[in-house]
């Protein structure tokens, strides 16, 4: 698996030392999701400090696997309290495929509803106010 660490110098180098014990190649080291966004390099998911520096092993919730534009859209639209019907409108697509990306990007978060999403989003920094 690659994966992008994402946090201050201190934090991805705790990450980076966890990422090397447990075998998963490090694509990038960005300070923000963002930053790590509009670098361009390819990875299966970004790596995220929960815990610092406590945590010593990799743990599911410190994985956060990488959200398509379209997902990041969709998520932006759900925190604005937006209905799914509401969303596909406004993206120009049908209200399936808003319910398709919704469960993905749950799935992807580790959470179990849109509301948890939303949250664990922010948190990340996946999306802003």
């Amino acid at each position: 698996m690659r994966v992008i660490l994402i946090g201050d110098d201190g934090a991805r180098g705790r990450l980076r030392q966890r990422a090397n014990e447990s075998g998963v190649t490090v694509a990038g080291e960005y300070a923000t999701v963002a930053d790590a966004r509009a670098s361009g390099v390819e990875a299966d998911a970004y790596l995220t400090e929960t815990d610092p520096p406590r945590a010593r092993r990799l743990r599911v919730e410190d994985v956060v696997e990488a959200l398509t534009p379209r997902e990041i859209e969709v998520l932006q639209l759900l925190a604005d309290g937006l209905p799914n019907k509401v969303i596909a409108a406004r993206l120009h697509i049908s209200d399936q495929t808003v319910k398709f990306h919704v469960a993905s990007i749950i799935g992807k978060l580790g959470v179990a509803n849109r509301t948890e999403a939303v949250r664990r989003a922010f948190q990340r920094g996946l999306i802003t106010v």
